[in-house]
């Protein structure tokens, strides 16, 4: 469980608690690497490193506990590239949005404190890693909370809600959080390539935005889902099936996107079975080598 955690993701762990370290030892740090609205026009690189930056000890701890876990599932699928892809596109349009959304409460409330509250965090990164679980293992049942791996992000972000109602701060992080769920699944859906069958995105229905609800709500959920995909993905969402390569003649194609979605869950689903039978070997192993070494004592 300890072990196996891939190079690029302790980088990352090492970038997000030396971060947290900087802004500890030199305050006024945050000024620059926190996404603070007001001053966002001069300093503009503060929509990439806000994610990177965290303010408290337990954001750091959680952040990098998430990184950690969640990275050693994602990356062997996606690879290291698509996977470090992943993070500064969810964690740059995240920044983007939750600086749009800023500015708006401000027009909105001329309340000064949204052009200053800095913020800053991975939380973004990592519901978008929880939206990646969703699509690789949608069914695979966690044996610690008894629920299937594809409402990991629904609860979360229900989760996140729940609390910014007795927290004052909550504009803090609920928008990084629900922009990065959103962006992680717009990413996944409609723009993570694949060189397999050199397509784009995921257009399986059980990804699409109505699986993050409640069965019941489905069919209230898929016509405004639709309107917004038009409006948001333009011609993207209108691209025959023909360009797809879905179908042909009525039939379905060979290395057609739902197939692959498919298959990349199976995959995602065995790697998670063997890294499981790996650690349980490991675990018995040690358990001999202590009761050798206990017979040897006596």
């Amino acid at each position: 469980m300890y072990t196996g955690f891939t190079r690029l993701c302790k980088g990352l762990a090492v970038v997000l608690v030396g971060g947290h370290i900087v802004v500890q030892i030199l305050p006024s740090a945050l000024s620059y690497l926190a996404l603070i609205p007001a001053k966002t026009v001069p300093f503009a690189w503060n929509l990439i490193t806000a994610g990177y930056t965290e303010q408290t000890v337990y954001g750091a701890i959680i952040s990098t506990i998430g990184l950690l876990f969640l990275g050693q599932l994602l990356e062997p699928i996606w690879g290291s590239r698509e996977f470090l892809k992943f993070i500064f596109i969810v964690n740059f349009l995240t920044s983007v949005f939750v600086f749009i959304t800023a500015i708006s409460l401000y027009y909105i409330t001329r309340l000064e404190i949204y052009l200053y509250m800095p913020i800053s965090g991975f939380q973004g990164v990592l519901s978008g890693f929880l939206v990646g679980v969703k699509q690789i293992m949608p069914d695979q049942e966690l044996s610690i909370l008894k629920l299937k791996a594809k409402w990991l992000p629904s609860l979360a972000l229900l989760f996140s809600i729940a609390i910014s109602f007795f927290t004052a701060d909550s504009v803090s992080y609920l928008p990084t959080i629900v922009f990065g769920t959103y962006l992680g699944w717009i990413y996944l859906r409609y723009w993570q390539k694949k060189p397999e069958t050199k397509l784009k995105g995921d257009p399986s229905d059980e990804f699409a935005f109505s699986s993050f609800f409640p069965e019941f709500l489905r069919p209230v959920i898929d016509p405004i889902a639709t309107v917004f995909e038009r409006m948001l993905c333009g011609r993207r969402s209108e691209i025959s099936n023909e360009e797809r390569g879905y179908t042909l003649g009525g039939s379905t194609l060979p290395g057609s996107d739902p197939i692959e979605a498919s298959r990349r869950r199976e995959r995602g689903a065995r790697a998670l079975e063997e890294r499981l039978a790996a650690e349980c070997l490991a675990a018995g192993k040690k358990a001999e080598e202590s009761e050798r070494d206990a017979n040897d004592n006596v």
